[in-house]
């Protein structure tokens, strides 16, 4: 039980914020929003309505892997979740080969992943 309660609380909830904010950016049209969505199949201008579903996963996806990091960062075992991350990457990018997305897909959202985990292991340092 020591995992939770000697994270560093305020580092998780300020890198999970940070990330969950880089990822409206990442995607967005002014950056790479435009040619991933075209690489993903999606229409460049967005959808009708808000993706709920979708949303809602990336909130949650986003916060269990804040977790992670505290965890990991709190057990001075910053290695694993480097590994993780890894994993993480070469997986989503075996996902999108079998999905047909464009390699400019696979690369912005890889690129996303890491941008999100050096956020929130920076904050772990800093806070």
């Amino acid at each position: 039980m020591s995992e939770i309660t000697d994270i560093n609380w305020l580092a998780t909830i300020v890198g999970f914020v940070l990330s969950f904010g880089l990822g409206m950016v990442w995607f967005s049209p002014k950056l790479f929003g435009k040619k991933w969505a075209e690489g993903v199949g999606l229409d460049p201008a967005g959808p009708s309505k808000p993706p709920m579903a979708a949303m809602t996963a990336q909130v949650i996806g986003t916060f269990l892997l804040a977790w992670t990091v505290g965890v990991t960062a709190s057990n001075d075992a910053l290695l694993t979740i480097i590994l993780f991350t890894v994993t993480m990457v070469v997986l989503a990018g075996a996902s999108g080969f079998f999905t047909g997305k464009s390699a400019y897909a696979r690369h912005a959202e890889g690129g996303f992943m890491v941008a999100m985990v050096v956020i929130m292991i920076i904050c772990q340092g800093v806070f």
